[in-house]
């Protein structure tokens, strides 16, 4: 097999493992509901997926429910339930109305009835329902995506100016008690921060928010500060939870797969957090230290990486990643470095993420593409284009961070 095909079945394999559908199951096979009526919200990238094993589960048992998923990750009519798809990584007006039509289905219920709430990342834009008017929100969004935050304090800061996050939508089903499904997307599964916590008591205090709103230097309007200064909830009493799946499952399969191929892996951590370009060159630097090695090397790390936009480009943090990975393997015999996006997407794009290898970068200047200009614009997805380097999987059903990967075959 070519280091390409390699690639492509590691990422096959890392992804079915990391499938929410067989972990929803077994969290609800133990779950005890009232005797009321059960009624299934789901929300995230995740979410058709979690809500379809679900009713494979439950079937008639669920009573009513809502779905909100990202535009083009719904798979079609799930029972009873109303299926929404919705913006992200900006909130829009269906999210806004996906949302109203979960808080509805929650309003009104007794002690009796359960709420089962399935959670997967990227709730916390397309489950939203504003305190502040949408075009603030979507501006501050906006400004938290491009200064390079990381998700634990863009969420602390967004959940101050909802309805639903930082536990309020938990308060809102009251008296009825909530069954709380999460599967991860954030590096130690802090569960306030997954999607913002609309169902789990803040950790994050006022103070904290202030911190990164100075920090950043973000844009506040004078509601917006009065906002940030009204604690959110610190306890919960109606809520059970729990966490299904996180990136270290991807990390595993990895590196599961790569040992069936015949390399010897080596996981470097499931909690990468750094600038995307520095963990490219990271990676390449590894590929520099072990290239005359005797046996296949596979050096896999999980995690999140962040991207500070200087340009107007068109990429995602996995497609830089790899990119940057590009002049430091260049000519490296068997190395090659692919970063994807569990989910399936990669920033605005409609890829997963990028694959480079030893001749990516003498491609790339063949047709008069510098590596360098093409990071500081953000445009690593035209790169990556015109170098066969895009990774495309379609929404995938799965939501728990990002895998990137090094191979050193001989």
């Amino acid at each position: 097999m070519t280091l390409r095909q390699d690639a492509e079945q590691i990422i096959r394999s890392a992804l079915q493992a990391a499938m929410p559908d067989t972990a929803v199951k077994k969290a609800l096979a133990t779950a005890a509901f009232g005797p009321g009526k059960l009624v299934l919200i789901a929300a995230g990238k995740a979410a058709w997926q979690m809500a379809s094993a679900a009713v494979e589960e439950l079937g008639s048992r669920i009573d009513s429910g809502v779905v909100v998923t990202k535009y083009g990750h719904s798979n079609g009519p799930l029972a009873s339930l109303s299926i929404f798809e919705a913006g992200h990584p900006v909130p829009d007006e269906n999210s806004y109305r996906a949302t109203q039509a979960a808080i509805d289905a929650v309003t009104g219920l007794s002690e009796r009835d359960t709420v089962l709430f399935l959670l997967s990342g990227g709730g916390s834009a397309l489950f939203e329902k504003p305190l502040i008017p949408p075009e603030d929100l979507t501006r501050l969004t906006q400004e938290l995506l491009s200064c390079g935050a990381e998700i634990t304090e863009m969420n602390t800061v967004r959940k101050r100016f909802s309805a639903v996050k930082g536990g309020k939508f938990a308060a809102l089903c009251a008296p009825a008690r909530v069954y709380s499904v999460v599967l991860s997307d954030i590096i130690g599964d802090p569960l306030d921060m997954i999607a913002s916590g609309p169902a789990y008591p803040d950790s994050a205090t006022s103070a904290q928010a202030w911190d990164v709103v100075k920090q950043y230097g973000l844009t506040l309007t004078p509601q917006m500060r009065e906002l940030l200064d009204q604690e959110t909830p610190k306890r919960l009493d109606n809520v059970q939870t729990r966490i299904t799946g996180s990136v270290r499952q991807l990390c595993a399969a990895a590196e599961k797969t790569c040992r069936e191929l015949g390399y010897r892996p080596t996981v470097l951590t499931a909690s990468l957090s750094c600038t995307a370009r520095d963990a490219g060159v990271m990676l390449s630097n590894i590929a520099q230290y072990y290239r005359d090695s005797p046996e296949s090397l596979a050096f896999i790390a999980g995690g999140e990486t962040v991207v500070h936009l200087t340009g107007h480009g068109k990429g995602g943090r996995n497609q830089e990643l790899a990119l940057a990975a590009a002049p430091g393997i260049a000519g490296i015999a068997g190395a090659a470095v692919f970063s994807l996006g569990s989910d399936g997407t990669d920033g605005p794009t409609d890829a997963a993420g990028g694959y480079v290898d030893s001749a990516t970068a003498e491609n790339l200047k063949g047709q008069g593409i510098d590596i360098f200009s093409v990071l500081q614009n953000n445009d690593a997805y035209h790169a990556l284009e015109k170098s066969g380097g895009l990774l495309k999987t379609g929404p995938t059903g799965t939501n728990v961070n990002d895998i990137s990967v090094l191979l050193l075959k001989k």
